[in-house]
């Protein structure tokens, strides 16, 4: 499975309302996991069953809650049991297509 989340504190924060220290302790348990994942600037997604995904969420989440007084999580799935190599695998296929297809004409900007 693929679990996208995004993990931030509230409450007895920084006064610039900068949250990266608290990402960064998250982000320290999910790459201390050993799982698969990416994070960009908005979401980190972890790769690996069930319990050990959503045990690596829970750590991440607890770490952050050490920077506030209030913890706000967003999570999303995608189960797909019997499939690995999906963190990759679907940018993979998604890039394919884009390179097998002509571009959809309403896109180009170029006048006729």
């Amino acid at each position: 499975m693929l679990v996208a989340f995004s993990v931030s504190p509230s409450g007895d924060g920084r006064t610039d309302g900068s949250v990266h220290d608290a990402v960064a302790a998250a982000i320290r348990v999910v790459r201390e996991s050993g799982l698969p994942n990416q994070t960009d600037s908005m979401f980190t997604t972890l790769e690996g069953e069930w319990d050990e995904v959503m045990a690596v969420v829970k750590q991440a989440t607890e770490a952050v809650g050490d920077y506030g007084s209030r913890v706000s999580l967003v999570l999303k799935a995608d189960i797909r049991p019997g499939h690995t190599g999906e963190l990759t695998g679907k940018l993979k296929r998604l890039e394919t297509a884009l390179a097998d297809e002509p571009a959809d004409p309403r896109l180009d900007p170029s006048p006729s």
